[in-house]
């Protein structure tokens, strides 16, 4: 009978220690593909109102601007109710059937957008599918995020961003052909496409953890890190982080720093993100590209605008693990402020020069007047913005939602940032003609650069790099002793 050398079975060691730190990664993308079916729903749904108002004007259903403006804000209203309804079945049902869940809503209100027509049922049905909104923006980034090894989690978590804009994307390119019914059976098609899928797919480890169902996490662990490596050791992990003998979670516990500072953290980023002006350079964004190019059509402006977020986006999952989180936050919040504040001056010039322009044909022996085109202003402006906010602000927030709080308080803290995310979003929405009342345009512009700078600034002193570390570490980090101003100033989480 041979037996090894002492080198020999060093090198043996060797070998398997540096398999067993490499995951593979071909289960993780099946299942974050199959996953972000409920993102891309999302998208679609936020979407829905650009191809489909023109539409329900033209059938005469939706006969104000009021009712017009109401059908496009009805989501957030609906979603602002989703994300505390998902948190609480995360916790209760398992991460996996809270996504499936989501189509739920989803499907229901698509139904009524397409069988009836009236204007209550039209929001109603927005109301719905904004619940299922709501509901999607916090299940599926905690479900990619428990499903993700630390290598790879920016970039699949960032996908949720980038599917958002891909379904922004496909309903304005759908909606080109088809009505605002036909919009709204492809939506309840890719509802049961998501829960047939969905079926097929995996809970997560964290949550048969919080079950007390260790083999079963350990075997999805298995599954999607691979045979050679070491899912029992990340399974311990997971354990010794969710603190079997305190699992059920407490809401007086957000008093205790190591769940109100990550809380304090994810709710600014996400005011930050929506008060960072994006719904009004959306907004603008069709007229703004009209202006450059009259003989474009609105809709195809729509589908060249979202195809530039679909790209930009890209961009950030493929640098989301190169470059980090801080460093992508940072960079986009500057280049948002600046061309938000460009915005501004081209308003602002735009007026004054339009001023100057009646004045001038009021006084007809001054000759004629020239107004200078400002629109290469406008277009770099909104270019730079939308490239900006996507390859930051927009997947970021979400993604480090995702990560910073414990698994025990991840559905309640969730819920909260989400609540929190889309009541701003809402508020923002309704809110914006009468800001451009009070303030002019070049002012509301201004004021959002002022809030991308003050972004900046917090991300700087108060957000912690999270990128390459584990679920667990992350939590580690947050637990340690501290203080509420003893917030981590350009820290890198070891």
């Amino acid at each position: 009978m041979s037996t090894l050398s002492v080198a020999e079975e060093n090198e043996a060691l060797l070998t398997i220690n540096q398999k067993s730190q490499t995951p593979l990664h071909k289960n993780q993308y099946i299942t974050t593909l199959v996953v972000l079916l409920a993102p891309i729903l999302m998208g679609y749904t936020l979407g829905y109102s650009s191809p489909a108002l023109p539409d329900l004007v033209d059938n005469k259903i939706l006969t104000s601007d009021g009712q017009q403006a109401w059908f496009g804000s009805m989501v957030a209203i609906g979603a602002i109710f989703g994300g505390p309804i998902a948190g609480m079945s995360i916790n209760k049902l398992g991460r996996k059937y809270s996504v499936m869940i989501c189509a739920f809503p989803y499907a229901v209100g698509y139904a009524m957008i397409a069988s009836v027509n009236s204007v209550a049922a039209l929001y109603v049905g927005r109301i719905l599918t904004g619940v299922g909104a709501g509901m999607t923006s916090l299940a599926t980034p905690v479900y990619i995020a428990e499903v993700s090894s630390p290598d790879i989690r920016g970039a699949l978590g960032a996908s949720f961003q980038l599917s958002v804009t891909i379904g922004v994307f496909i309903v304005n390119v759908f909606g080109v052909p088809l009505s605002y019914v036909w919009l709204a059976n492809v939506g309840c098609l890719v509802c049961a496409l998501l829960v047939v899928l969905m079926l097929i797919m995996p809970e997560t480890p964290q949550y048969y953890i919080m079950q007390h169902q260790r083999d079963r996490a350990l075997s999805v662990l298995v599954w999607l890190r691979g045979p050679n490596y070491n899912s029992d050791r990340e399974c311990r992990e997971i354990e010794d982080n969710t603190n079997l003998k305190k699992n059920d979670f407490q809401y007086k516990e957000f008093f205790n720093a190591y769940l109100y500072i990550p809380l304090t953290i994810s709710l600014c980023l996400m005011v930050f993100q929506q008060f960072s002006g994006i719904n009004a350079v959306i907004f603008y964004g069709v007229t703004i590209f009209q202006s450059a190019a009259p003989s474009i059509e609105e809709h195809v402006a729509s589908i060249i605008i979202t195809a530039v977020q679909v790209l930009a986006t890209l961009v950030a999952v493929i640098l989301m693990d190169r470059a980090g989180r801080r460093i992508l936050l940072i960079l986009a919040g500057i280049g948002m402020c600046i061309s938000s504040t460009t915005f501004g001056v081209y308003y602002d010039l735009t007026k004054n020069s339009t001023s100057s322009a009646n004045v001038s044909l009021t006084n007809t022996d001054l000759g004629d007047s020239h107004t200078p085109d400002l629109t290469w202003l406008s277009m770099m402006s909104m270019i730079i913005y939308i490239t900006a906010f996507s390859l930051g602000w927009g997947a970021i927030p979400w993604l480090i939602m995702s990560e910073i709080f414990p698994t025990r308080a991840r559905g309640a803290a969730s819920s909260i940032a989400t609540a929190v995310n889309w009541t701003c979003a809402f508020i923002v929405t309704k809110e914006f003609f009468d800001m451009e009342n009070a303030m002019t345009s070049a002012g509301v512009f201004w004021f959002y650069g002022g809030v991308c700078l003050v972004g900046v600034i917090f991300v700087v002193v108060c957000v912690p790099e999270t990128k390459g570390k584990t679920l667990e570490e992350i939590s580690e980090y947050f637990s340690r002793d501290q203080k509420i101003l003893d917030f981590p100033i350009a820290e890198q989480i070891t």
